[in-house]
């Protein structure tokens, strides 16, 4: 009867007839206790103990019993939270009125006495070994604790209402009291669910199957119970018997509601964090604008390239500047702000603009750096930790010099006749770490045909490696980039570089001299400059 057919839906198994090697019989065991753990929302090893006492009780191999286990929960695997919807299908099974037929006057849809007691199991196929009725009670027990679920009967026709043990648990109520009455239902239900429980009733009385997830008040506290419910119905449709199953679902409600307050406070933090990194682009391509073609300066040409972090909000500090003097010689700089987002552009914009309004008192790079330095130190009194890098160079084309200086920056790499090498740096401490800092000058020549390249510590640093490791590719590259393209260098250059580290900002400023001697120039006379090939 129904209760046979519950049990049917929970043992009545076959073992499976492919691979019986250990190593697949293992298999099979962890697969049920993984489906077991899941279904359950318990713990692995709690699962594998009640797969053996599974085994134990129906005196059969623990394969076996998985292999039992794992069709029951792959038959609901989709579109089921838990086995409750085929637990519920197989109760009616093996009642003439589950296939809709009508009961006969004589024969009543209900019994005297409450569902489940001492039943010998189902039907078997012969040579199929019989569970005593003790074994299978406590067997069901066990499974319907473990599932947190429930199961009862209500006959219209007698009136006699019957819940498992496992609701009586639900409930926290006592087995001697009975079942609920509908006004200790009503009473228990939360009054904001009544128009679900409404359309529940709707779609009953229509003769369809009843899923519903309400909250009812139990012991102080609200718990969510998913209830499932059918009827067994006259030629008329009209219900004479109507099983159904309680499953408490808190745990999982809860968890949901948590999960959904965790996704929506993610999607806040995006749509801040995506505002943000708007800003902070838009604020850095007005700041710091890249330009696509080489940049021609008195005897020198130029070639800028930014490479942006992998992470759309990783917008860092990094800046360059490449820009002719008034006495005819060419300032370079690249620097590095310490931090992401809108703090560093907005640290990088005000040193950029700074070294640019410096250069009309004074080009020597020494003495430019340690201006930023006291302007970086009175920025940290108003946000603290404020740090950066910065390397700045002066070319004169006329002596074909390079003065330069540096404050914890990498040191510039020099190629001249197929090798290249890091030039020598001179001391220098980071920008805004030491107050009144110094920064002594180095000198080097730089001749026609040498590259000078100027980057920031996203091309050569990366956590996964040594900075030498780094430093040495970049060397490679421009070795090769030289040969590769010995008359336009820089395009060849800029165009192989790749970051080293995807979380930062990387930005190159790559420079050349130009054949030939160069004439001290007016502003307005840099168009009539060099026009050679990059």
């Amino acid at each position: 009867m129904g209760s046979q057919a519950y049990a049917q839906a929970l043992s009545t198994l076959g073992p499976d007839a492919s691979d019986a090697s250990p190593e697949a019989a293992r298999i099979r065991v962890e697969r049920a206790a993984g489906l077991l753990a899941g279904r359950a929302r318990c713990r692995l090893a709690e699962a594998h103990r009640h797969l053996v006492r599974m085994a134990e009780a129906q005196d059969c191999e623990v394969a076996e019993m998985a292999v039992r286990v794992t069709r029951l929960l792959d038959n609901v695997q989709e579109g089921a939270a838990s086995p409750v919807p085929q637990m519920l299908a197989a109760l009616g099974r093996d009642e003439p009125a589950g296939r809709k037929e009508p009961l006969g006057r004589d024969e009543p849809a209900g019994r005297k006495e409450p569902l489940g007691r001492d039943e010998p199991v189902g039907h078997r196929p012969p040579g199929a070994r019989r569970d005593h009725p003790q074994r299978e009670r406590d067997r069901l027990a066990d499974m319907e604790e473990l599932g947190r679920l429930g199961w009862g009967e209500w006959d219209l026709v007698s009136g006699e209402i019957y819940w498992s043990p496992q609701i009586y648990r639900i409930y926290e109520r006592d087995p001697a009291l009975g079942p609920l009455s509908q006004e200790e239902a009503d009473r228990a239900a939360v009054a904001d669910d009544q128009p679900l429980r409404l359309a529940a009733l709707d779609a009953f009385r229509r003769s369809e199957r009843v899923d519903l997830i309400s909250r009812v008040r139990i012991g102080g506290r609200v718990k969510h119970l998913r209830t499932v419910a059918d009827a067994v119905r006259d030629a008329d449709g009209r219900p004479l018997r109507i099983y159904g199953i309680v499953q408490d679902v808190t745990e999982q409600q809860i968890g949901a509601e948590r999960l959904a307050a965790v996704e929506h406070e993610l999607d806040e933090q995006r749509r801040a964090s995506a505002a943000e990194h708007d800003l902070t682009a838009r604020l850095q391509r007005i700041i710091l604008p890249i330009p696509e073609e080489p940049i021609e300066l008195p005897g020198l040409k130029a070639a800028v390239r930014y490479l942006p972090a992998t992470e759309e909000t990783m917008v860092g500090g990094d800046w360059y500047h490449a820009a002719a003097l008034r006495d005819g010689a060419v300032l370079l700089a690249v620097g590095d702000v310490a931090g992401h987002g809108t703090p560093a552009a907005t640290t990088m914009a005000q040193l950029r603009h700074a070294l640019r309004a410096l250069t009309v008192i004074t080009s020597d790079p020494g003495t430019l750096l340690g201006h930023l330095n006291q302007l970086t130190c009175e920025l940290g009194t108003q946000t603290p930790e404020v740090a950066a890098t910065a390397v700045i160079a002066r070319f004169d084309p006329v002596r074909q010099e390079l003065v330069w200086a540096q404050a914890g920056h990498p040191p510039p790499l020099l190629s001249r006749d197929g090798r290249t090498r890091p030039l020598a740096r001179p001391p220098g401490p980071m920008l805004g770490v030491v107050d009144g800092a110094v920064y002594p000058d180095a000198v080097t020549g730089f001749l026609p045909g040498d590259v000078l390249l100027l980057y920031t510590d996203g091309l050569v640093e990366h956590r996964g490696q040594c900075l030498d490791t780094g430093l040495n590719a970049v060397i490679a590259t421009v070795d090769e980039a030289v040969r590769a393209s010995p008359a336009r260098p820089l395009a060849e250059l800029v165009a192989r570089l790749r970051r080293a580290n995807p979380d930062d900002d990387t930005c190159v400023l790559a420079a050349r001299p130009l054949p030939g001697r160069a004439r001290p120039s007016r502003p307005d006379r840099l168009a009539d400059l060099a026009k050679s090939d990059v």
